[in-house]
């Protein structure tokens, strides 16, 4: 019988944003809670993140934003996942955004998003409730680069 594998999550933090401390608390708890876990680090580009995480063939990508530009770089990743047929890739959103900005990343394809003070045990039971190991390039034995 095989096993499915672990989801594999790839948390980043887009732009010139350099408080990392609420990505690296998520990254640690979504490790300690059995999934495979790829952190960036800070002042990443949407084209970097997009790249890192067809390349390490993750099942979700968790940005993190505290700077503001949101409206630029969540779409951005997207569009970039898009057009590398990897729009299979799930995209998650925390970190401080206005409340009228969620109806708008949600309608370009943000999956959820969370804000300050989300408890981890909430996010972990999103991520296990939503997201599903895909098939991924190494079974499928297609490059998407």
């Amino acid at each position: 019988m095989a096993h499915a594998r672990k989801l594999r999550i790839l948390v980043a933090k887009p732009g010139l944003d350099g408080h990392d401390r609420g990505a690296r608390i998520v990254a640690r708890a979504f490790r300690d809670a059995g999934f495979e876990v790829i952190y960036t680090g800070c002042h990443q580009t949407p084209e970097q993140i997009a790249s890192t995480a067809i390349q390490e063939d993750v099942d979700l990508i968790g940005l993190s934003i505290l700077s503001g530009a949101h409206r630029y770089s969540f779409p951005r990743v997207l569009e970039l996942l898009k057009e590398n047929n990897a729009q299979d890739i799930a995209v998650i959103g925390g970190g401080i955004f206005p409340l009228e900005d969620i109806p708008m990343l949600k309608e370009c394809g943000i999956r959820e998003l969370f804000e300050p003070g989300a408890r981890l045990s909430d996010i972990i039971d999103w991520v296990r409730e939503n997201i599903t190991p895909r098939k991924g390039a190494e079974e499928s034995g297609a490059s998407r680069l």
